[in-house]
């Protein structure tokens, strides 16, 4: 059993639960010997224009965002993309991978009687098919995105839509996050954080460090287990 004070876990998805960049196969078949310098300037404004817009408070959906950032990368490496090419790279959006320890790890974590959410950026016009394609529904029982708030991670104003949609106060909810800027927002707000350091990353300098850090989703489950200290 969970420990008492974590009632639920809420999880970040592009990243985390899923792999942004299992576009790049498609970006390599577009545009040979460019994919892997497509997929990671794709990404790395997307979460850019995230930021700024947060800062500038000049909303827009993910999905708009994610389209710029795709115009952006593209421009900036010099490829032309006609509307085929922009259609089947948003597409791809949809049906992101997950990593391989996703499933059982979720499995695992829902025997272990915790409520499982996620809460992402993402519009909720890109999660539902993103949870779908995947076949997480069984598992991941509430998905919140921060279109309510019309703001991005890491603000507060976030955060509280999970101790809101959960009804669960924040001592009780642990956040997981690959992005290790997301876990400290959290930790800021009062969760107990998980960071999913894959890359041997070192932790961001941002005020508010992570509570724990683990090499994948797949250790989550057993530290669940024992009592947090």
């Amino acid at each position: 059993m969970p420990p008492r004070s974590l009632r639920a876990l809420v999880f970040d998805a592009y990243g985390t639960l899923f792999d942004v960049h299992s576009v790049l196969a498609l970006c390599e078949q577009l545009w040979p010997g460019k994919g892997v310098a497509l997929s990671q300037l794709w990404r790395a404004k997307q979460l850019e224009y995230t930021w700024q817009r947060s800062l500038m408070r000049r909303y827009e959906d993910f999905a708009r965002i994610t389209e710029a950032g795709l115009r952006y990368a593209c421009a900036a490496l010099g490829l032309e993309v006609d509307e085929g090419r922009r259609r089947s790279l948003m597409d791809s959006y949809l049906e992101l991978s997950t990593f391989p320890e996703v499933r059982d790890a979720l499995a695992a974590l829902k025997a272990a009687r915790l409520r499982l959410a996620i809460l992402s950026n993402g519009s909720p016009a890109m999660l539902r098919p993103l949870v779908a394609n995947a076949g997480l529904e069984s598992l991941i029982g509430t998905v919140i995105s921060v279109d309510p708030r019309k703001i991005y991670k890491p603000a507060p104003a976030v955060y509280r839509l999970a101790v809101e949609r959960l009804r669960a106060p924040k001592t009780a909810i642990g956040f997981v996050s690959s992005n290790c800027w997301d876990a400290c927002g959290a930790k800021s707000f009062g969760f107990r954080t998980f960071w999913i350091n894959r890359n041997g990353a070192p932790v961001d300098e941002l005020g508010a460090t992570p509570d724990h850090v683990i090499g994948s989703l797949g250790e989550l489950p057993a530290l669940i287990r024992r009592p947090l200290s």
